[in-house]
């Protein structure tokens, strides 16, 4: 998004580099035997797959919000900002049904990915509006103080 303000952008970016790295250690210390070994043969390729699935959603994520802070900086412009290639990824949806067979550390990062995915997406999806680039409130004084 464009005019997305800074903070958002920071919180958001902390946000998910916590995740990614709640994921890499979470799915790490289970590929070396603390859960996966002690599912079926079936679960572990699922796991495998939401762990591919949560990893692929948060570099989307991150690399969105880089590009976000790359426009505050000035190093892209609003129009590049709406190429596709700038937007947000597509990421994969997760087999909900699946989801029931993987142990509940599991199911939580990947529903909090899906979260954050989520709300990324509804922001990404206003980058190509024409949004003020302050608040109303901001607008309407600045407007107010050309009047006089």
């Amino acid at each position: 998004m464009a005019m997305l303000a800074r903070r958002l952008t920071d919180s958001l970016y902390v946000e998910a580099m916590l995740l990614a790295d709640e994921a890499r250690a979470y799915f790490d210390a289970s590929y070396q035997g603390d859960g996966r070994e002690a599912l079926e043969p079936f679960d572990r390729v699922l796991f495998s797959c939401e762990s591919l699935k949560v990893t692929t959603r948060l570099m989307h994520i991150i690399a969105w919000l880089l590009t976000q802070r790359a426009v505050d900086a000035g190093e892209l412009s609003r129009d590049q900002v709406r190429e596709p290639s700038r937007r947000l990824g597509p990421a994969v949806a997760s087999d909900d049904a699946g989801l029931n067979r993987l142990p509940e550390a599991a199911r939580k990062l990947i529903a909090t990915s899906v979260d954050l995915y989520r709300r990324v997406e509804r922001l990404d999806a206003g980058t190509g509006d024409d949004v003020l680039t302050t608040s109303s409130a901001r607008h309407l004084l600045h407007r107010l103080s050309q009047s006089f």
